[in-house]
């Protein structure tokens, strides 16, 4: 399996062969890269022609991204910004001697370090209180969603990833759900997991799987704005 990268229209795009049956096009955030993954036996022209097809959809993806607000970088200081569960708090940094904690009291976000800490193991401990507050929701919203959606995975998990919101390893029936969900609204946490959910029914994003999201989620378009239409971290992505 190699890549090679092909100018069309004055896009790069980044083509991998692989061995599957369909050709998939995704336009990745935050900078609007292109990239395909083809069927091993799909001839180049083959390739092209489909790429050009969509040259009016992966120019529309790569304005919708260059428009979204963005945050700033985080220095994970007393002053800065973030945001839980789609609403912004203040960060309090605080001496501690013990191990680094955090907390969310009132509008402001508390964490409790030791004055000399990196900026690294901030930001670590920081992205294990995301991952933690994820997780924490999930099993109530599984156990309301599988029996509407009629499926369940056999194992589940949170974890930080920078170009899916979610991901679906059909054959093992895994969903992957990504820790970032926990800086935005609620609802996106749901849409994501029922959507994830809905893969174990329907593996592609066709015609079948929108017909299917429509009958359990009938509002799932207004989830799936909402989250889009959040503040990007500057290695995010859109779902």
């Amino acid at each position: 399996m190699s890549t090679n990268i092909i100018t069309i229209s004055g896009i790069e795009v980044a083509v991998t062969k692989k061995d599957i049956k369909n050709l998939h096009l995704s336009v990745l955030p935050p900078d609007g890269k292109v990239r395909v993954s083809a069927p091993g036996t799909m001839s180049d022209t083959a390739i092209r022609m489909a790429i050009v097809g969509r040259i009016p959809w992966i120019r529309q993806q790569q304005r919708s991204f260059a428009e979204q607000p963005r945050q700033s970088e985080r220095e994970m200081v007393t002053g800065e910004s973030h945001y839980l569960w789609g609403r912004r708090y203040r960060m309090e940094v605080l001496p501690t001697d013990g191990a680094t904690q955090i907390e969310h009291k009132g509008h402001k976000l508390k964490m409790y370090t030791r004055s000399n800490s990196s900026h690294k193991h901030r930001l670590e401990a920081l992205n294990d209180w995301y991952r933690a507050e994820v997780k924490a929701r999930v099993p109530d919203l599984l156990e309301h969603w599988q029996p509407i959606v009629g499926a369940a995975p056999l194992t589940w998990g949170v974890k930080k990833m920078k170009t899916k919101w979610g991901s679906c390893n059909i054959s093992s029936k895994r969903i992957w759900l990504n820790t970032e969900l926990a800086k935005k609204p609620p609802e996106c946490l749901e849409y994501i997991l029922v959507h994830e959910l809905t893969h174990l029914l329907e593996r592609h994003h066709n015609e079948r799987f929108r017909s299917l999201m429509n009958k359990v989620m009938p509002n799932w378009k207004l989830h799936k704005e909402t989250l889009n239409r959040s503040p990007l971290a500057n290695d995010s992505w859109e779902y």
